[in-house]
């Protein structure tokens, strides 16, 4: 419950805030460069590119950086690009030796950019609205260097689809709702923004070349302060992706970003820690208590215990679904229980038994 009212309701509170008008917003909207990574993804491009190009701003670019492609992503582009001036495109080399070519890729876009504002997304996304740029740059007030967005994903049938937006829903109350209480501990590279200049005195990803991930989540636990941070939860500053189909999918999807938490800064992962244990001990107790009370006959305690219970459980559907309504993602009821207690068990299971992040040693 401490966790819900004080940290999970961060979306909820910094909506509020806004709807009251006590929220600055630059006026002065800077040029933006909008850096988006491809690796065989011409399909995507087709379907979502000109979502990215035809935004409703003042003055941006569009650069793609086309990372090893090998179908048609290149021709593509050279196609777009007569029809778009804004659109710039890159490239990294088939064969570059890097352990992260999508950390390579980044680096070269930002290189590549015009502008001070860099906004970053994937090219499997798309924004939800025309002024997604407008959203995002309006937080970059003097002193702020990063602005943390919400990337979901495509509704599709079946139960997996739902796991994985609740999934990606709580994600996100966890991330946003913390960094608008002063602790930002990640973003995520399908909508994050940070200053050009931000990214090259914090030399870049040069402390992290060595992972496989982490161009995204692990850059802004290194960067990101309560001073110089701020969230961004307008339904059309979102992007949406997107999802995995199967099960397999998904796993590969959660190993891999969960590879580097064990690189997040000491006070992260204790802060990370304490909630899904302080989970468990209640699931724990909650069991505890009504079995001893059922041999022991002592209803009263069963009663207090089943209140609390149900008085967690409304806290829970009001603060998830309240933020659901405010980003624009689907509602849960039932579903909340059981995957209270799965995911946090699975994301277990991937720490102990997944692959860990493959590390080398660069001369």
């Amino acid at each position: 419950i401490y966790w819900y009212l004080r940290y999970f309701r961060g979306i909820i509170r910094h909506n509020k805030k806004e709807t009251k008008g006590t929220i600055d917003f630059t006026t002065s909207l800077e040029p933006v460069s909008v850096v988006i990574c491809a690796r065989d993804e011409e399909q995507n491009l087709r379907q979502f590119l000109p979502l990215f190009l035809e935004q409703d701003y003042p003055e941006f670019e569009v650069i793609v950086v086309s990372d090893g492609s090998t179908d048609g992503t290149e021709d593509y582009l050279s196609l777009m690009r007569k029809s778009y001036p804004n659109l710039r495109t890159s490239f990294v080399p088939n064969g570059t030796a890097s352990i992260s070519t999508k950390k390579l890729a980044i680096t070269i876009g930002i290189k590549a950019a015009k502008h001070e504002l860099i906004l970053l997304s994937d090219a499997d996304c798309m924004p939800e609205g025309k002024d997604w740029i407008q959203k995002m740059a309006r937080n970059f007030m003097p002193s702020v260097e990063f602005v943390l967005g919400y990337g979901g994903y495509l509704r599709k049938r079946g139960l997996l689809n739902k796991i994985i937006k609740f999934d990606t829903l709580f994600t996100a109350i966890q991330y946003l709702g913390m960094a608008q209480n002063r602790f930002p501990y990640m973003g995520v590279g399908r909508n994050l923004a940070y200053r050009k200049s931000t990214f090259f005195n914090k030399k870049g990803f040069a402390g992290l070349l060595h992972l496989q991930s982490g161009d995204d989540d692990l850059f802004v636990n290194q960067s990101a302060t309560a001073e110089n941070t701020r969230i961004e939860i307008d339904k059309s500053s979102t992007t949406c992706s997107e999802p995995k189909l199967t099960i397999k999918q998904w796993y590969v999807q959660k190993e891999r970003h969960l590879s580097v938490s064990g690189d997040y800064k000491s006070t992260s992962k204790v802060k990370l820690l304490l909630e899904p244990f302080s989970r468990a001990l209640f699931y724990a107790t909650t069991i505890a208590i009504f079995v001893w009370g059922g041999i022991n006959l002592n209803w009263l305690l069963i009663g207090l215990t089943a209140l609390l219970f149900l008085i967690r459980y409304f806290i829970q559907l009001q603060t998830i679904n309240k933020t659901a309504k405010i980003l624009g993602e689907r509602k849960f009821y039932f579903l909340i229980l059981l995957l209270d207690i799965f995911l946090p068990l699975f994301t277990l299971y991937l720490l102990i038994f997944g692959k860990k992040n493959k590390k080398i040693r660069w001369k």
